[in-house]
């Protein structure tokens, strides 16, 4: 497979009103994240509700203006800030002649040939849709945009194309949002961003805001879709279960950082980082007498404040593991083995 995302310490910041005169605080949602998608896969983003996960996925697609990092799509750089350092094949830093570590030059590209490329499905379906456009409208207004269909045929043919993939029929075309259930409004929304056949989509918490009956069938559909159309995702929730059934990979999120990384099953049976495995003894299982036997893993204290995080370590103050360390210094995310990663200095001493 080829990468089709990659994403290079990508960092948004943003600024918050008040405090002292002349004081510049800001709240650091994503803080030096790296990954890669490749073509046709599915890459999982979990972590509690604040840890950053939506703001990765809005602002991989550039619905927020990066505040620095890179983000390559399909081999072409869509925003470069120009401080990252090039990486050779190997993800090893390139050097000049002098030794000193190679920037790419500062680039922020037109997005509009990329929109039709990359989409989004977003979290709430009662909020992302328009109460006073149509379904028929509402699927159809990307396809007027990018001026996909030669005449009014054509594109009512694509809109209800479109609704039969997602399970809806051409008597939805006409009726409005509020006509629908949380359901069929979210497949609205999943046919919206199929419309102009994309490569990519972000499913921002796709099925959060629905009935747990709804939820098994949202996710089936997503992944028929992948299957049909050869579509990459990367699926944004806090439900590890969810997200362990639909993704070949699942990266773990906390406090704007990238914790671990590593393939659906090697993260499930095999997790490292204290966090990770928190968030794993969570998950419910159906056995009553299995259950009884799991010890649930509890976590002490509250998520610091992404304006003020923890110094070192951002996990620490809730860590069973914490040393003196951790508080003096960053963990590196680093491989643990073959395609898993992990930040955290004390990975010898996790049970």
């Amino acid at each position: 497979m080829s990468k089709l995302i990659q994403v290079e310490h990508l960092k948004q910041y943003f600024p918050v009103a008040g405090g002292k005169l002349f004081e510049n605080r800001v709240v650091k949602a994503v803080d030096d994240v790296s990954f890669y998608i490749e073509k046709g896969e599915t890459l999982g983003l979990v972590g509690e509700s604040g840890c950053g996960k939506t703001t990765t996925g809005r602002t991989l697609l550039r619905l927020y203006e990066p505040t620095s990092g890179r983000i390559v799509y399909d081999g072409k750089p869509i925003f470069d800030s120009g401080d990252v350092p090039l990486t050779d094949e190997n993800g090893e830093p390139q050097k000049d002649a002098a030794g000193r570590a190679v920037c790419g030059p500062k680039t922020v590209v037109n997005m509009m040939p990329y929109r039709r490329r990359m989409q989004i499905v977003f979290q709430d379906p009662y909020a992302s849709l328009d109460p006073r456009m149509t379904v028929g409208d509402i699927i159809g207004e990307a396809i007027d945009i990018h001026k996909l269909c030669k005449s009014k045929q054509e594109r009512h043919d694509r809109i209800i194309e479109m609704l039969r993939r997602v399970g809806l029929n051409s008597e939805h075309a006409n009726r409005y949002p509020h006509e629908f259930s949380g359901g069929q409004r979210q497949r609205v929304g999943i046919a919206r961003a199929l419309a102009v056949d994309p490569e990519f989509i972000v499913c921002d918490e796709p099925i959060s805001a629905l009935d747990v009956s709804i939820q098994a069938q949202v996710v089936n559909m997503f992944e028929e879709l992948q299957e049909q159309m050869g579509l990459t995702y990367l699926f944004i929730a806090h439900d590890l279960s969810v997200v362990k059934h639909i993704s070949n990979r699942i990266g773990v999120m906390y406090l704007g950082k990238l914790v671990e990384l590593a393939d659906s099953s090697e993260l499930t049976f095999h997790s490292v980082h204290p966090y990770t495995r928190s968030l794993i003894s969570a998950i419910p299982v159906a056995d009553p007498r299995l259950s009884r036997t799991r010890q649930r893993i509890v976590l002490e204290g509250d998520v610091p404040s992404p304006v003020n995080p923890p110094s070192g370590c951002r996990f620490r103050t809730r860590c069973p593991y914490a040393t003196e360390r951790c508080a003096q210094e960053e963990p590196a995310f680093r491989v643990v083995s073959p395609g898993h990663y992990a930040a955290c200095h004390n990975l010898e001493q996790v049970k």
